[in-house]
């Protein structure tokens, strides 16, 4: 073999050498995508959860939290505590003696860096409306915090996602 078949020879190795590591990588980067998009859906608050009573523990409430575009909201799908034709009478406005049972409890709430917030939440019980952001604590279990004004005047929850 001659001086040029030999450099032609190197030649065909490098570029089959870069070919397989360009192969290689969108392989790699496949998979690396495949993985952040599995482990971002597994970490999703959108779903149903079940709250709890702070003082007694008993269940409450199921609420099913969902999207529309970027924008998060939850309603009320089943009710422990109260009659299933129950109506909420302290709340004011559009929810005035509207039925708990599917009453949107949760609006406005935008992600932000593994925060859900700029929302507020509604107190069925009271009528009352407070600023809340959502933090998903574990994949099972949700921070959700209502407050006036700073979120260090306001009540914190855990809700678990239901099984």
């Amino acid at each position: 073999m001659n001086f040029y078949g030999i450099a032609i020879n190197q030649q065909l190795q490098i570029i089959y050498f870069i070919a397989n590591k360009q192969l290689l990588m969108k392989i790699l980067l496949t998979l690396w995508i495949l993985f952040f998009g599995i482990t971002t859906q597994a970490q999703s608050i959108i779903g149903q959860w079940e709250t709890y009573d702070d003082k007694t523990n008993e269940k409450k409430a199921i609420i099913e939290i969902y999207q529309v575009n970027a924008i998060y909201s939850a309603k009320i799908v089943k009710n422990f505590v109260r009659d299933k034709d129950a109506i909420c009478d302290n709340c004011e406005g559009e929810n005035k003696n509207k039925p708990i049972i599917g009453l949107v409890i949760i609006k406005d709430i935008k992600q932000k860096d593994g925060v859900y917030e700029d929302g507020t939440i509604l107190d069925p019980e009271s009528g009352d409306v407070y600023k809340c952001y959502l933090e998903l604590i574990e994949e099972n279990k949700l921070k959700v915090r209502g407050y006036i004004g700073f979120s260090l005047l306001g009540r914190t929850q855990y809700w678990l996602r239901k099984k």
